[in-house]
């Protein structure tokens, strides 16, 4: 707890959650002496907050009995969305994310009326939110400092580490993170570059704010920048196919990292890169549209081969 307006409030949960505490045990959990405790429950109470005193042997300090904060005033489509957030938040897997996200649902259903605090509840024992897996360690210390440089605009200096086990020290003015299949990412002005780069958090060794600001494209989508970079990736083979679709339709089907799509005349032009034909010719398979393959026409011949394995198998069935 780093101030005294946090420990306030944690004198208050601690309050709420027990009902009697003795001051020596308050002054330990919070990390305070009792001096400074009392001084906490003369604040509180400043604040309209009714905390009883009993002295004694076993004298400690309690709230009010019948006491209770004023209930949050939460539409029922607020506390769906809440609670919605708090499970999405759990379900990233982010060491200290899963038990804050408790915390905080614990906290909103002591103080919420009892049919929106039914209505949570029956949310979160019945809903399941299946996100990707993490795919590489989280580091909550270098997420934090990022959303942070991000929100302040405050320029970074980072040690980074490419697919190629190659070091780079970097300075970056960071516009927006996002999560996606499993990993974490920054995407922001690479100095070193003089362009725009996305960066993954695991990759990323020492990061160091910097006494720089900046200002950032008032029209920058990270997720939008992060799909445009996976797919210009300098993988060995080029691809470009039209699919018989919509951009819609195409995008729910193939998923974001693919390729790029955009629309044309009578469908959608794919481009992409791959260093698998074989693993291309396996996602397009699946497709539940049309299509034609502009090239490459090695692209072609794995798909008969494909096909010629898929009729194989059905016809030993």
């Amino acid at each position: 707890m780093a101030n005294p307006t946090s420990r306030v409030l944690a004198l208050l949960e601690l309050l709420q959650t027990h009902r009697h505490l003795s001051g020596g045990d308050l002054a330990n959990r919070l990390g305070v002496d009792r001096r400074t405790l009392r001084r906490y429950i003369h604040t509180l109470e400043e604040l309209g907050i009714p905390v009883t005193t009993e002295r004694g042997r076993h004298g400690g300090y309690r709230l009010m009995p019948d006491f209770k904060l004023p209930p949050m005033m939460f539409t029922g489509e607020e506390a769906l969305a809440v609670s919605l957030g708090l499970l999405a938040a759990q379900g990233l897997r982010v060491t200290e994310a899963s038990p804050a996200a408790e915390s905080a649902r614990a906290k909103l259903e002591r103080v919420m009326p009892a049919d929106l605090k039914q209505r949570a509840q029956a949310l979160r024992e019945s809903t399941r939110l299946e996100l990707p897996p993490a795919r590489a360690p989280s580091d909550e210390r270098l997420l934090g400092l990022l959303a942070t440089a991000t929100q302040v605009r405050q320029r970074v200096r980072l040690d980074y580490r490419d697919d190629r086990d190659r070091s780079t020290r970097r300075v970056l003015n960071p516009y927006g993170l996002v999560y996606r299949g499993g990993r974490w990412y920054v995407s922001g002005w690479c100095h070193l570059r003089r362009d725009l780069r996305s960066f993954r958090l695991d990759r990323i060794g020492e990061a160091v704010p910097l006494d720089a600001t900046f200002d950032r494209p008032a029209d920058f989508d990270p997720a939008e920048h992060l799909t445009r970079s996976i797919a210009s990736l300098p993988r060995a083979i080029a691809v470009e196919l039209r699919l018989h679709t919509d951009l819609a339709t195409a995008a729910a089907e193939l998923g974001r990292n693919i390729g790029m799509l955009s629309p044309v005349e009578g469908g959608v032009a794919l481009h992409a890169r791959t260093d698998s034909l074989a693993w291309f010719a396996r996602q397009l398979a699946r497709l539940p549209f049309d299509f034609e393959v502009i090239q490459p026409a090695a692209l072609r011949d794995e798909l008969r081969r494909q096909a010629a394995r898929l009729l194989t198998l059905a016809e030993k069935a």
